[in-house]
């Protein structure tokens, strides 16, 4: 039995911690699972593309972060495909699904186009969401928690106002929303191979870029050739930025997860440059019924980087809630 270690920060005091899990428990991943076959499914007046992983029990819904898709999902959704069918979501204006009529990419929008799509499904599912989709998974959960079983967070992007550079994939990235100065760092990051930017994107996002194999990359640069196709990309990344952003201001993200009944787990890399770990604690603490699980050594996107591991938590989590 082979047992994840969890790490705990000093400042926890009053923090309920999950089960790490054991890796036994878990099925086996082929060498490269392929991303699960995807459709446009339309549920309560909302279309999204969905991409679908057969499994036994209840479903899952997964929420993928800014720049993401549901192929964020694909390895993770393997894993837990023995206690669950797996839908992994684009959200409007993301992968393959349009925008939504309103074009309204706020993280309360993407969370009015979700809580259609599942209220019109009928059932509640367990619902999981990372960085952005963790607040947008979030809000969903605080507004109509008879739609979710459970609720699994990974790095969620809480308020996080810290002006570190650090936190881009590259430095040109803030000179690029100034205006004039914009104009030429825009036109350099466009110059960048999809494959250039796939290799910058998991750097900052991984805890351990070297977990990243050439057959991902080369799915995520082919995801971002797709994307730069798609007339409305560009627009639903910077509006969906900007909108996050301006949800850090004021208690409002606080108040939405003191609001959510339903149980939480919080999983957190401790090598998240894009949100600080510090906020994991405060985070698990404000659910009701929340724990902690952080994970040594990971970055942003624990389930693409360590799927195994955040597998091991969740489906630890799922037995004991159950």
């Amino acid at each position: 039995m082979a047992a994840l270690p969890l790490v705990q920060a000093r400042s926890t005091s009053g923090t309920r911690w999950g089960e790490p899990g054991d890796l036994a428990v878990l099925p086996a991943l082929p060498e490269h699972q392929p991303p699960w076959p995807g459709r446009q499914v339309t549920s309560g007046g909302v279309t999204l593309h969905v991409r679908e992983t057969p499994g036994d029990g209840p479903d899952a819904v997964y929420v993928h972060g800014l720049s993401g898709s549901g192929t964020n999902w694909t390895d993770l959704a393997a894993l837990l495909s023995t206690r669950v069918t797996g839908h992994a979501v684009d959200l409007p204006g993301f992968g393959y699904t349009e925008p939504v009529p309103s074009c309204d990419y706020t993280p309360a929008g993407h969370a009015d186009a979700l809580l259609c799509w599942l209220a019109g499904r009928g059932r509640p599912v367990h619902l999981l969401g990372n960085s952005l989709g963790g607040i947008v998974a979030m809000l969903v959960a605080a507004r109509r928690p008879e739609l979710v079983r459970t609720l699994t967070l990974v790095s969620p992007a809480m308020p996080d106002r810290r002006p570190d550079p650090r936190r881009m994939s590259d430095p040109r990235m803030a000179l690029a929303w100034i205006p004039g100065l914009g104009n030429k760092a825009r036109a350099q990051l466009a110059a960048m191979t999809p494959r250039a930017r796939a290799e910058a994107t998991m750097t900052l996002c991984f805890g351990d870029p070297t977990r990243a194999t050439d057959v991902r990359l080369d799915e995520t640069a082919e995801e971002i050739r797709a994307r730069g196709r798609q007339p409305w990309a560009g627009q639903a990344i910077d509006r969906s930025a900007l909108g996050m952003f301006r949800s850090w201001v004021g208690p409002g993200l606080w108040r939405a997860a003191a609001r959510v009944p339903v149980p939480t787990l919080v999983l957190w890399g401790d090598r998240d440059r894009l949100v600080s770990p510090r906020l994991a604690a405060r985070t698990a603490r404000t659910f009701p019924d929340g724990r902690l699980v952080l994970l040594d050594g990971v970055g942003h996107i624990a389930q693409i980087e360590t799927p195994d591991r955040v597998a091991a938590a969740v489906a630890a989590f799922w037995e004991h809630v159950a």
